[in-house]
């Protein structure tokens, strides 16, 4: 029996080895349990978040957080997979907004959505509207995941949105970051937004299939 509460604590320590053994535990009957221990690697990286907003991590701990996080989703990667990924893949756009540099939670959501059978074009950090909306025309994109940490994110955010309503209507666009919420969307216009790697995945994945 996997303890998760372990896994949480484990990962909110930055304790890889612990981390490690545990996912490998996990998926030892090929991770039937892949998502319960999913959920306790993201309550361990809220957990990160606070201690560094408390001024008991730094940047250096969050780097390695994130990268602690990431060996996580590629080491339950095909467990987290679902449905059939062998056909045509939906292509779709996600990237850091103008102004933000952060990249670790996009590049964690970017792991998830390809673990889940999606072609990302990651336009990479501190992305302008101009540069998403010229992607989204040569691309034929139907879905866009916008990611952002620092708060002046929203206003790029809204931006970006704003563009892409006026020159490319019918594509759906879903936020994502720590200062997003659902007040936020609602301001920002996006259809949907998301604080968990798995909920960007599900949010696609359903408007993939419609």
């Amino acid at each position: 029996m996997i303890d998760f509460d372990a896994l949480a604590q484990a990962m909110g320590d930055l304790d890889e080895d612990t981390v490690k053994e545990l996912l490998e535990e996990v998926m030892e009957d090929g991770g039937s349990e892949a998502g319960k221990a999913m959920e306790a690697c993201q309550k361990g990286m809220d957990t990160v978040g606070k201690l560094f907003e408390e001024g008991e991590y730094f940047v250096g701990d969050l780097i390695y957080a994130g990268e602690l996080m990431t060996d996580a989703v590629t080491i339950m990667k095909d467990a987290l997979a679902s449905g059939d990924s062998s056909g045509p893949k939906d292509r779709m756009i996600l990237c850091t907004v103008k102004d933000d540099l952060h990249d670790i939670g996009k590049n964690i959501v970017k792991a998830m959505l390809e673990a889940n059978g999606f072609d990302v074009l990651d336009l990479g950090i501190d992305v302008s509207p101009e540069k998403i909306v010229e992607a989204v025309k040569a691309e034929n994109i139907r879905i866009v995941a916008l990611s952002g940490v620092l708060t002046l994110a929203l206003d790029s955010m809204k931006a970006t949105v704003s563009a892409l309503r006026a020159e490319c209507p019918g594509v759906k666009v879903i936020i994502g970051g720590a200062p997003v919420s659902e007040d936020a969307c609602k301001d920002i216009g996006a259809d949907e937004w998301a604080h968990s790697p798995q909920k960007t995945v599900q949010v696609c994945k359903e408007w993939a299939a419609a």
